[in-house]
């Protein structure tokens, strides 16, 4: 990834957060982004203490259009070495304040930062992508879209990330053959409400994983090191499970 810049937006925490710290490790320039500047810079430094390279810190609200406008035009000028753009952020509804939130909030809320940022920011990246063969975008998802699970939580994570889903496919068929697009689609990961979840969910998470354990942020981030990279040069359209193998109907 020597000489390449990438974008990771949502990497002030969790999964974007660990996804960029992997990138600067395989030599990629990263280009930041978040909304807490606090945060941003403690990556930033965090990097640069390990003699990696940060292209640029980027503080935009993706959840309007103005931000997603804003982003890839200060992005795209900034850096000429763009080549791949991993959008990994998404809103959490499942911790502090928007936990709380009706459900239709949730579900604006869970529209307008996951699924029109993401179709913004890939069409928009995409068309100054595709100047660069061989360029990336990774998209997220989430593994149990395809088969549904029970509650609120389900029904809105399996809505919105299948939106997100069905997009990346469509995506890549517009980008090809310049640009390969693909999509994570985490299974359980230890972040911030794995941390926290009840005696209840951790045991499910454990019994619903073929190898009997949560995921980690950094198994995410390996994932998107490989796809963003030459040796996934082949890959393109594809939604990549990373959940340690689902076991179904397990009560």
């Amino acid at each position: 990834m020597t000489g390449q810049t990438v974008l990771v937006t949502g990497s002030t925490s969790g999964i974007g957060r660990a996804v960029a710290l992997r990138l600067a490790e395989s030599g990629a320039a990263v280009a930041l982004h978040g909304r807490n500047a606090d945060a941003a810079q403690q990556v930033a430094d965090e990097i640069r203490r390990s003699d990696g390279s940060v292209a640029g810190v980027f503080l935009t609200d993706i959840a309007t259009s103005d931000g997603c406008a804003e982003l890839i035009d200060t992005v795209t000028k900034t850096c000429p070495t763009l080549r791949a753009a991993c959008l990994i952020a998404g809103a959490d509804t499942l911790t502090g304040s928007s936990a709380s939130l009706p459900f239709e909030d949730k579900l604006q809320l869970l529209y307008d930062t996951d699924v029109r940022s993401t179709l913004l920011l890939g069409r928009g990246l995409g068309n100054v992508l595709k100047g660069h063969d061989g360029s990336s975008i990774v998209t997220t998802g989430w593994d149990q879209a395809a088969t549904g699970m029970e509650g609120d939580s389900g029904e809105l994570f399996g809505t919105i990330k299948g939106a997100v889903m069905a997009f990346t496919k469509s995506l890549a068929k517009s980008l090809a053959p310049h640009v390969r697009v693909n999509c994570i689609a985490p299974g359980w990961i230890k972040t911030a409400w794995g941390d926290q979840a009840s005696k209840e969910w951790q045991e499910r998470a454990v019994r619903e994983c073929l190898l009997n354990r949560w995921g980690e942020v950094g198994d995410i981030a390996d994932a998107v090191r490989w796809l963003v990279s030459p040796q996934a040069s082949f890959i393109t359209g594809q939604i990549i499970n990373l959940n340690g193998g689902f076991r179904t109907n397990q009560k």
